[in-house]
């Protein structure tokens, strides 16, 4: 990676939030999404003790510290660096690419996965330097394999009709959700849409899954507590 990758990489989330703040995306927009997810996950994580992961904890996500707080061990996983102004004896964090990383099986009783997979393997962003088409589905089968039999999976995913936007994010559907999920079974589900207020709203899974965004910024979201199959 050369000095301007290194620092596009860098520069890169807070582009992005200047991106949708002060180019002022049409709506409907992506604004809020994070109050939705990190609320629904914070709304369900269960008490530990226990061991968990933070899959893609990204550079500002606060997911960890709360899982950390809980009473769990929680070992946070990205590829780029983090600065948290905070530090948690429970909490820490490795600074790798999650595939190639040896975990023992079966060794999380928590896992979290908040708008993560669907970056796996795209080139450009958050320090993807590899082109992995499934990487995503790999990601998952990875994840299913760590986590212990009785262990849950907090997913939050863009959700609506079947795309892949490079470099950006894919989109799961009708076809890629049952992939990405074949190898967990459904604990609960919940999905999110914006009305014509470009607020964020409860939504069927149904209407979901069909939605043709007007450009390739925005989706639904999908929310989930999954454990794997046995």
């Amino acid at each position: 990676m050369n000095i301007l990758q290194s620092i596009f990489y860098k520069l890169e989330p807070i582009l992005i939030s200047f991106y949708r703040k002060l180019l002022q995306l049409p709506p409907p927009n992506l604004e809020g999404d994070r109050h939705i997810e990190y609320s629904w996950i914070a709304a369900h994580i269960p008490d530990g003790p226990g061991y968990a992961l933070d899959f893609g904890c990204g550079t500002s996500s606060y997911l960890g510290l709360i899982v950390a707080q809980r009473g769990f061990k929680i070992t946070a996983v990205d590829l780029e660096k983090i600065n948290w102004p905070y530090f948690h004896p429970n909490l820490k964090f490795i600074q790798d690419d999650f595939l190639k990383l040896d975990f023992p099986p079966k060794s999380f009783d928590l896992i979290i996965n908040c708008s993560s997979v669907e970056h796996v393997g795209l080139v450009g962003r958050y320090g993807v330097t590899e082109d992995v088409s499934d990487g995503d589905l790999l990601a998952m089968k990875k994840l299913s394999d760590l986590l212990k039999k009785d262990g849950l999976m907090f997913l939050t995913i863009p959700i609506g009709k079947d795309i892949v936007v490079k470099p950006y994010h894919r989109v799961y559907g009708k076809e890629r959700l049952p992939k990405l999920l074949q190898g967990f079974v459904i604990i609960k589900e919940e999905y999110w849409t914006k009305n014509n207020q470009n607020k964020w709203i409860k939504t069927t899974k149904e209407y979901a899954l069909n939605y043709e965004s007007p450009h390739k910024h925005f989706y639904n979201l999908g929310c989930f507590i999954l454990r794997p199959k046995i």
